[in-house]
């Protein structure tokens, strides 16, 4: 349920280790694009699989969940959670909506997967709306969050560090593990716990990888005021095998549809159970500072002023290869240059569609060397491939 990121790589993946899978949405525009054979995602090497899975039989879209729960064995949740204003927490308003629906159209013994990234204690707040939706319903709760990248999100599900699968019984665990077979086969790790350990799971790792990108970008400050080349640093320390490369790059800040949402649900988590996570709150604040130094340091390039000063840059999107703009640097970067009176053009191989209307008051081009022609100050913000070679 639900073909946003998460729901639709993972229908797509589940199909292609042979499982007969039904994609369902509320939206008709969605499912009709799908159907059409679009994806309404960038994700490199999606459509093709996409297009063999639906081909092979294996594969379909549907508004109607009565329809295509009709006889399936699992159905996973994995509807947005997006942060709820004004408390940082995640707002689980989609999920229970569909916990409900679930437990009204179902007949016979089903297992309910949450996929959706959620705060901890939420399968049993599922199973709790599901028992009272439907009281006659057989069923199980498992909690089975996602780990994919997005621009690698295809070979994270064919090939994953681990799968986390949190349940209470066997029947459930048994049902679990047909479904992750082609995986078991393969010797990828399983990690079968309770409940509440694998929603924790997720926000500890996302939590850990976030704290690792400010604590390079805080170095990288310091690094500059005092001489040291940050990239040195980076691999000195990321040869330690204890620490590791991944995730050491300095840059102007993290951004996307993970970590900016998952360190503030945990930071309230631990609120809530008077157990404050310090280190993950700092991550917060000084992440946010790192965007806004990025434009201070832009401002020094300029004298002080963007009045005037025409600025090119390239990239906008939080990351290469995706095309989402959620909470990207850019998002607080290019607003301040276009504020202090700069023109501003942008290239990005894939983020206009939703940077348009993110990003007011900036030209879009398709070629660098356009943008950079006759600009005071060029900014690279998102490490696109297509930004490496070119002639500086």
């Amino acid at each position: 349920i639900g073909t946003g990121y998460v729901g639709l790589v993972s229908g797509v993946c589940f199909s292609d280790f042979g499982h007969e899978v039904v994609c369902v949405d509320k939206d008709p525009r969605k499912i009709e694009m799908l159907e059409r054979g679009e994806v309404p995602i960038y994700e490199p090497g999606l459509d093709t699989l996409m297009a063999k899975n639906v081909e092979a039989g294996r594969l379909s879209f549907t508004l109607d969940l009565q329809s295509a729960i009709d006889g399936a064995e699992a159905v996973f949740i994995a509807v947005g959670t997006p942060t709820r204003r004004g408390d940082g927490h995640a707002d689980l308003t989609y999920v229970m909506a569909a916990a409900e629906e679930i437990a009204r159209a179902a007949d016979h013994y089903i297992v309910v997967v949450t996929k959706s990234t959620v705060p901890v204690g939420t399968n049993r707040k599922v199973q709790e709306v599901v028992a009272a939706a439907n009281p006659a319903l057989d069923f199980d709760v498992a909690s089975n969050p996602e780990f994919l990248r997005e621009g690698a999100a295809i070979d994270d599900f064919m090939k994953p560090d681990r799968v986390v699968v949190g349940v209470e019984n066997d029947r459930a665990a048994k049902v679990m593990e047909d479904i992750y077979r082609p995986l078991y086969l393969r010797d990828f790790p399983i990690v079968t716990t309770d409940l509440e350990s694998a929603e924790m799971i997720k926000y500890a790792a996302n939590a850990f990888l976030a704290t690792k990108i400010t604590f390079i970008n805080e170095i990288a400050a310091l690094c500059e005021k005092v001489g040291a080349d940050v990239k040195s640093v980076s691999k000195g320390m990321g040869l330690d095998g204890r620490i590791g490369n991944k995730f050491l790059h300095a840059g102007p800040g993290y951004g996307g549809s993970c970590f900016p949402k998952d360190t503030k649900a945990l930071a309230r988590i631990g609120q809530e159970h008077a157990s404050p996570i310090s280190i993950v709150e700092t991550v917060i604040k000084v992440n946010e500072e790192t965007k806004r130094r990025m434009t201070d340091k832009l401002l020094d390039l300029c004298d002080g002023s963007f009045n005037g000063k025409k600025v090119a840059v390239l990239g906008v999107t939080f990351k290469p290869n995706t095309d989402d703009m959620r909470d990207a640097p850019s998002l607080t970067i290019v607003p301040s240059l276009v504020g202090g009176g700069a023109s501003v053009s942008v290239v990005d191989p894939q983020g206009k569609r939703e940077g348009e209307a993110l990003l007011p008051g900036v030209a879009w081009e398709d070629d660098p060397y356009a943008a950079a022609k006759g600009a005071d100050l060029l900014v690279i913000l998102t490490e696109w491939n297509e930004f490496r070679a070119l002639d500086l």
